[in-house]
C-alpha cells in the first residue's frame, strides 16, 4: 500500500502554494540543518495573535495539508471576516529536512519537540525567535499520530487528539492552561457530530523539553492538535478535513471569545488515548516460532511507514499473536484472504507479504 498524499516535501508544498490566486505575506525565519529555508506566513492584522506551526516532525504532514485549506478559506469571502480580530503567524514546515526525508527527526537526527531547553538546533532557534518577537496570545502545535491510538480504553480510533500541555511538574491548571482547556472543550463539542467518541486526550505529564510545555510555562495558552486515523483512510484525507474544522472552530472561538463559555471539566472528560489498535488482524494463522508451532492463531499486524519513490509506503510487520488477541484492528481478515499459505515464521517487527 502506498500513499502519495502523505508525502509532503518542501518542494511539493511550494508547488501547492503557487496555485493560490492571492499573494501571501511570507518571510524566511531561519534555515534548517541542511540549509533549507524555513518560511512563515503572516495572515491578518487583528489584535489577537495566534502562532501556528506544523511538521515539527517531518513525517507528520496531515496538519500541513489542512493548513493549506485554512489559508485558502481565510482569504475567501466566507472566512475573511475572522481576520478583523486575528493575526496569524503560520509556519507550515518547521522541519523541512525531515519533511524531505519523511522522518520524525531533523537533519541532525534530533527530535525538535525535545529541544525546548537546549535550543541546540537551528529550527528550534527559529521557532523561539518567532515566539519572542510575535508575542502570541495563543499557540497551536500541529502533529500527526500513529494509527494505534483509541479514544479511551477499547474505544473507537482517535481520529483527532488534543492536549493542553502542563506548565509544571505539579500539573497546575494555570490561567494559560485554563484557556487552552476551554478552547479544546469548545472544539470537541463542535466536532462531536462529525467524530462521535473519536477524539482523545493526551497524557499531560510535564516535560520542559517539549515546546508546548515550555510555551505554556511562559504563560501562553498552547493547544496540541494530533491528526489521527479514521477507518481505512491511510491517505488521511478525512482526517485532514477534521483538522481544518478543528482549526476553524478554534479561531472562531478565540475571535468571538465564546470558547470561554466551555468548561475545564468537559476537557478532562475527553477520554485519554490508549494504545489499543493495530492496523490488521489475520485470523486462522499457523505461527511458527523457535518455541513451537501454534495453530489457529490471530496475528496482529502493524504497518511501518517509510518514504518510497516520493510517496509513503506501508509495510506490514508482525506485532503479536495469540489464540484470541486482546487488541482492536482497523481491519480483520482470514488468512486465505491475504496470503497464499496459512503459516508464517513469527518474529516481532518482521515484514510479511500479504495481498
Amino acid at each position: 500500500m502506498i500513499s502519495k498524499e502523505r508525502y509532503l516535501s518542501p518542494e511539493k508544498w511550494g508547488f501547492i502554494l503557487n496555485k493560490l490566486s492571492f499573494q501571501l505575506q511570507t518571510s524566511v525565519i531561519g534555515q534548517s540543518v541542511l540549509k533549507q529555508p524555513i518560511t512563515a506566513h503572516r495572515i491578518g492584522n487583528g489584535p489577537i495573535k495566534v502562532l501556528i506551526w506544523s511538521q515539527m516532525h517531518g513525517n507528520e504532514s496531515t496538519t500541513t495539508r489542512a493548513l493549506f485549506d485554512l489559508i485558502k478559506h481565510l482569504h475567501s469571502s466566507d472566512g475573511n471576516s475572522l481576520l478583523e480580530n486575528l493575526s496569524l503567524m503560520v509556519i507550515p514546515q518547521l522541519n523541512p529536512d525531515g519533511a524531505s526525508a519523511y522522518t520524525r527527526l531533523n537533519g541532525n537526527d534530533i527530535d525538535l519537540n525535545r529541544d525546548a531547553i537546549a535550543l541546540s538546533q537551528p529550527e528550534s532557534i527559529a521557532l523561539k525567535k518567532v515566539f519572542d518577537a510575535f508575542t502570541p496570545d495563543f499557540c497551536f502545535n500541529l502533529h500527526g499520530q500513529r494509527s494505534i491510538f483509541s479514544a479511551g480504553k477499547k474505544g473507537k480510533p482517535a481520529t483527532l487528539s488534543f492536549l493542553s500541555p502542563a506548565a509544571d511538574k505539579a500539573l497546575t491548571v494555570t490561567p494559560a492552561r485554563t484557556k487552552a482547556m476551554k478552547l479544546i472543550s469548545s472544539v470537541a463539542g463542535a466536532l462531536q457530530s462529525d467524530l462521535p467518541n473519536q477524539m482523545g486526550r493526551y497524557d499531560d505529564t510535564f516535560n520542559p523539553n517539549c515546546v508546548g510545555d515550555s510555551f505554556t510555562a511562559h504563560g501562553v495558552p498552547t493547544v496540541l492538535f494530533e491528526a489521527g486515523h479514521y477507518g481505512m483512510d491511510y491517505d488521511r484525507n478525512f482526517t485532514k478535513e477534521m483538522v481544518f474544522k478543528a482549526l476553524m472552530s478554534s479561531l472562531i472561538g478565540i475571535s468571538s471569545e465564546k470558547y470561554l463559555e466551555s468548561s475545564v471539566e468537559d476537557y478532562q472528560a475527553i477520554p485519554e488515548n490508549e494504545e489499543d489498535y493495530v492496523d490488521l488482524i489475520i485470523k486462522n494463522v499457523t505461527i511458527e516460532t523457535d518455541a513451537g508451532i501454534f495453530k489457529n492463531q490471530e496475528l496482529a499486524v502493524i504497518y511501518q511507514e517509510a518514504m518510497k519513490e516520493k510517496s509513503v509506503g506501508f509495510t506490514p510487520t508482525c506485532f503479536a499473536f495469540a489464540e484470541k488477541i486482546n487488541l482492536l484492528a482497523h481491519k480483520t481478515v482470514r488468512v486465505h484472504e491475504v496470503m497464499n499459505k496459512n503459516s508464517i515464521k513469527f518474529s516481532p517487527g518482521k515484514s510479511i507479504n500479504i495481498f
